[in-house]
C-alpha cells in the first residue's frame, strides 16, 4: 500500500519504474509481449464523472490523484463529464494523438463509455492500442479491484484502492485486455470489458442506484431489499464451451468445484419447444449493423438462426441470476471469478437456477467476499468458462446490465476477443494464461 508522507508527498521517486530496464520492443504488448511501458514523461487524457458513487470523484482527484501525477511528471488534461454518454461522444471525436493514455476517474460505466466511443471511430484499430486506465471513483469499482488483485496488492477499497491504481498509472506499465463484443436482437452492438448480466445481480445494481450516496454499501442495501421478493427469470442460455476452441488448455480453470453442465446436455435450435424469446429481430432488419468497427464476431450467428450444433444449451430455463464476467471481481468486495485473468480468452458464466433459498443466497454472497463461493457446492450455483454465449429471455422481466449500465431486456449474444485493447495494470504477473511447457 502506497503511503502519503507528512509533507504530503508519496515518495514516488523511490518506488516508480523499478523495472525501467524492461523497455523497448520486447515489452510492447502490440508486438506480442505481456506488457508495455508509457513514455517518460507522458501526457494523459482524464475523463471524470463528478456524479459517480457518493459524488466525491472530483475532490478525490484533486487531493489524491493530482499530487501523485505531478510527482511522477505525468501531465494531464481533465475533462469533467456533464451528461450520460458524454465520455462516449468525447473519445469518438477527439484527436487521440495528443495523449499517451486515456484515464477514467469514475465507476466502471465511464470506461465502458470510452471503449464504445473508441470502437465507433474509423481509426478504431489504432486508437484501441492506446492504453486505458481506471481510477476508482464510483460505487462498484470492479475493474479496479480486479487489477489490484492481479497485481497481488491485497484487498483494498475506497481511497486505498484509488491510491494503488493511481500508483499503477504513475508506474506506467500496461497489459493487453480482452474485450467482449455484445449483439442485441434490436440491432445494437456494444463492447464490454467487465460483465454482462440478467436477473438478481443486475436488478440489485440498478435498483440500488437510489442509494448511491452510500457508496459501495448501496449494494448491500439493495441485496437485502430484493431478497425479500426473490424473483425467477425465464429464459434460454446457450454457450460455446472454452475447450471447444482448443485454447482452454492455455488457461487454468478450476474443475470439480462447480456444477458444470455436461457436454451431454441437449443441443437444440432456439425455438424447437414452441417458446419464442421476446423482442426477436425482424428478418427485414440487418442483424449486425456496423457503426465504425468492422471487427467480425466469427463465433456468432444471426438471432433468427439456432445456435450452432456444437454449442451447449442449458436445460434449465428458470434462473435467479446470470452473470457473464471477464474479470475477477464484480465489485470491490465481490470476488466472483477467482480464476479469471486479464487476457485469458474466456467469458466466465455464473448462473443461479430457480429453487435456491434466501438463506443460501446470503451464504453465497458472504462467501463471494473471499472468493470461496464455489467451495460451498450449492446445487443451484453453476459455473462454466466459455468463448461465446446467447441469452434469450422468454419474458421481458428485470434488468439486463453491461458493465453496470442498464440494457433493455431482449435476446443478447456475445463473444470474447482476446487482447483487443490495453490497460494500465501495474503488473505483468497473473494477468493471462500460463505459458505452454514444451
Amino acid at each position: 500500500m502506497i503511503k502519503r508522507l507528512e509533507d504530503g508527498r508519496f515518495k514516488l521517486k523511490e518506488l516508480l519504474f523499478a523495472e525501467s530496464s524492461l523497455t523497448g520492443p520486447s515489452c510492447d504488448p502490440r508486438k506480442g509481449a505481456a506488457y508495455g511501458l508509457l513514455p517518460q514523461p507522458c501526457r494523459v487524457m482524464v475523463l471524470l464523472n463528478p456524479q459517480s458513487g457518493s459524488g466525491r470523484a472530483l475532490p478525490l482527484f484533486r487531493s489524491q490523484v493530482q499530487p501523485m501525477l505531478t510527482e511522477a511528471n505525468i501531465a494531464f488534461d481533465l475533462f469533467v463529464t456533464e451528461k450520460p454518454n458524454h465520455a462516449w461522444d468525447l473519445v469518438r471525436e477527439e484527436d487521440m494523438s495528443r495523449w499517451d493514455a486515456l484515464v477514467a476517474m469514475a465507476g466502471d460505466g465511464l470506461l465502458y463509455e470510452m471503449i464504445n466511443g473508441l470502437m465507433e471511430r474509423p481509426d478504431w484499430r489504432s486508437v484501441t492500442q492506446k492504453p486505458l486506465c481506471i481510477l476508482p471513483g464510483g460505487s462498484g469499482n470492479a475493474l479496479a479491484a480486479s487489477l489490484n488483485h492481479y497485481a497481488s496488492k491485497g484487498n483494498f477499497v475506497k481511497e486505498d484502492l484509488l491510491i494503488n491504481c493511481t500508483y499503477f498509472l504513475c508506474k506506467g506499465r500496461y497489459s493487453p485486455m480482452d474485450i467482449v463484443s455484445l449483439r442485441t436482437a434490436s440491432g445494437k452492438r456494444l463492447f464490454s470489458c467487465l460483465s454482462f448480466g440478467w436477473g438478481f445481480v443486475s436488478d440489485v445494481d440498478i435498483v440500488s442506484e437510489r442509494y448511491r450516496k452510500l457508496g459501495s454499501a448501496r449494494f448491500t442495501v439493495g441485496t437485502f431489499q430484493l431478497l425479500t421478493t426473490l424473483q425467477v427469470y425465464k429464459g434460454r442460455l446457450s454457450y460455446l464451451p472454452a475447450e471447444e476452441q482448443g485454447s482452454a488448455s492455455d488457461s487454468s480453470f478450476p474443475t470439480g468445484t462447480q456444477n458444470h453442465p455436461s457436454a451431454q446436455h441437449t443441443h437444440r435450435g432456439s425455438f424447437d419447444n414452441g417458446k419464442l424469446p421476446v423482442h426477436i429481430l425482424p428478418p427485414s432488419v440487418p442483424p449486425f449493423p456496423n457503426e465504425g468497427c468492422n471487427l467480425e464476431d466469427s463465433l456468432l450467428v444471426p438471432f433468427e438462426q439456432p445456435v450452432p450444433k456444437h454449442w451447449t444449451v442449458v436445460p434449465e430455463e428458470e434462473f435467479v441470476s446470470i452473470v457473464c464476467i471477464y474479470q475477477s471481481h464484480l465489485g470491490a468486495d465481490l470476488f466472483l471469478a477467482p480464476s479469471a485473468k486479464l487476457y485469458d480468452d474466456a467469458i466466465h458464466i455464473f448462473y443461479l437456477s430457480a429453487g435456491v433459498s434466501r438463506m443460501a443466497m446470503v451464504k453465497l454472497f458472504m462467501a463471494m467476499d473471499r472468493g470461496t463461493h464455489l467451495t460451498l457446492s450449492n446445487p443451484h450455483l453453476h459455473y462454466v468458462p466459455v468463448k461465446a454465449f446467447r441469452l434469450e429471455p422468454l419474458e421481458p422481466k428485470g434488468f439486463m446490465t453491461v458493465d453496470g449500465e442498464v440494457l433493455a431486456c431482449e435476446p443478447v449474444q456475445g463473444q470474447i476477443h482476446r487482447r483487443l485493447t490495453h490497460i494500465i495494470s501495474g503488473s505483468s504477473e497473473g494477468l493471462g494464461p500460463p505459458k505452454k511447457e514444451h
